[in-house]
């Protein structure tokens, strides 16, 4: 039995949400990974689209809204436990503030302090191409 093979695979989205130079980051408030930031967003439903599935957990998690864009990047990550694949898309807020229903802190991030937090390991592979598109970014 080959256990890089036999481990559960788990796909996910993610929000890089965006406003002027900055990305909005949330910290975890449960689970293993507590106090770990990443980018909102969370598992893909059998049968959901990938933007449905963004909609929907960032309504669950935020409370509010997202205008979905382009795909930022697909990373794969192998967990102790389990392989991500994660979806992330270049996002803005569409609806009213956000709501932490599941993070216990959020805070906007600028391409110079975005590595200076503790990020979920999947998230921490994209940050180079974050800040990459947080430079891009007319004022």
């Amino acid at each position: 039995m080959n256990m890089e093979t036999d481990k559960k695979h788990i796909e996910v989205v993610a929000a890089v949400i965006v406003s002027g130079r900055k990305v909005f980051a949330t910290q975890r408030g449960y689970g293993e990974w507590k106090d770990w930031w990443e980018f909102p967003g969370g598992k893909v439903k059998v049968g959901e689209s990938l933007s449905d599935a963004l909609q929907r957990e960032i309504n669950e998690e935020l409370a509010t809204e997202v205008n979905v864009g382009a795909e930022l990047a697909c990373v794969q990550y192998d967990y102790p436990r389990f392989r991500l694949t994660m979806h992330c898309f270049v996002c803005t807020f569409a609806g009213i503030s956000p709501i932490l229903l599941e993070h216990e802190s959020a805070c906007w991030l600028s391409a110079d302090n975005l590595h200076d937090l503790k990020w979920l390991p999947a998230d921490a592979a994209i940050l180079n191409k974050v800040a990459h598109l947080l430079q891009q970014i007319e004022e």
